[in-house]
């Protein structure tokens, strides 16, 4: 059972495991509401799943400022009642986290052993749906991602989708470069979901592209691969960007977990935008 099957993530895992051996039930908030335990009781009882990956979530870190009250619904009790349902049956459960459980005060990478400490309200609800999980699941896989692109989901909205929109108005913008981080694609992070499910390992993964960039290095790189030579990009700091959440500086994530498993990491982030832009060019999808 996948999770959030119209979002950005759950729609490329839908797609990918289907190609495959596996028997896919997909949900969205229209057929499952995660916050109503009587539906996630009738869905997951109905179905019993051997697997569920939990991509269903409230992603609007922003707005998670002003909507606390929703986005710990969604995160931490819906996660909540996706975990006990799980541990009812027996069955794994795969739970999508992020990098925003830190705080970015540290000078390396972050590993998977590293104490989270969130800054913002998104980060605390993501690190309450991490300890369900871990309290509730015994066979569980916390996999925390960072700065997440795909072409698909309901609302079809992420950070190069609104410069590409922006560069089509204006031919200067102002990018932050002083927060780094591993642009992470859905097409690459469901091939290690899948990859995943197979292996009897548990406890928390860190599962990124390869390499490392500012906003304003992945920005710089889109425009380039693109062909918008003559857009000008002005490199700021997070403190000339206003935003209702604060974002860690540092959000790398290193995976020393997947290497003891003796798992290739994915392809680099240069790899994984020169192939978003090669499936967003097929698809047709307008600026």
């Amino acid at each position: 059972m996948v999770t959030g099957a119209d979002g950005m993530l759950g729609e490329d895992l839908v797609r990918r495991l289907r190609k495959g051996p596996h028997r896919v039930i997909a949900t969205t908030i229209n057929s499952m509401d995660v916050t109503d335990l009587a539906s996630v009781k009738h869905h997951i009882l109905k179905s019993r799943p051997d697997v569920i990956v939990h991509t269903a979530a409230y992603t609007a870190v922003d707005k998670a400022e002003s909507e606390r009250e929703l986005c710990m619904a969604v995160n931490g009790e819906g996660t909540k009642n996706v975990a006990f349902f799980c541990r009812e049956l027996g069955a794994e459960m795969i739970y999508i986290s992020t990098d925003y459980v830190f705080d970015g005060s540290k000078k390396e990478p972050y590993v998977e052993t590293d104490s989270p400490h969130p800054i913002n309200v998104y980060g605390r609800s993501k690190l309450i749906g991490e300890r369900m999980v871990e309290t509730l699941v015994p066979k569980h896989k916390i996999c925390r991602t960072s700065w997440l692109l795909g072409l698909h989901g309901i609302t079809g909205a992420n950070f190069l989708e609104a410069i590409f929109r922006v560069v089509k108005k204006r031919k200067t913008l102002r990018v932050v470069s002083d927060q780094v981080g591993r642009p992470t694609f859905t097409f690459d992070l469901a091939a290690l979901i899948e990859r995943l499910v197979s292996i009897p390992e548990w406890g928390i993964f860190h599962t990124t592209n390869a390499g490392r960039a500012t906003w304003h290095d992945l920005a710089l790189e889109a425009l380039r691969m693109r062909g918008f030579g003559k857009v000008r990009l002005i490199p700021i700091s997070s403190s000339e960007y206003h935003c209702d959440a604060r974002r860690p500086l540092n959000s790398l994530l290193d995976s020393p977990r997947l290497e003891r498993l003796g798992i290739a990491p994915l392809p680099h982030w240069r790899d994984g935008l020169r192939e978003y832009l090669s499936r967003r060019k097929r698809t047709r999808r307008k600026d």
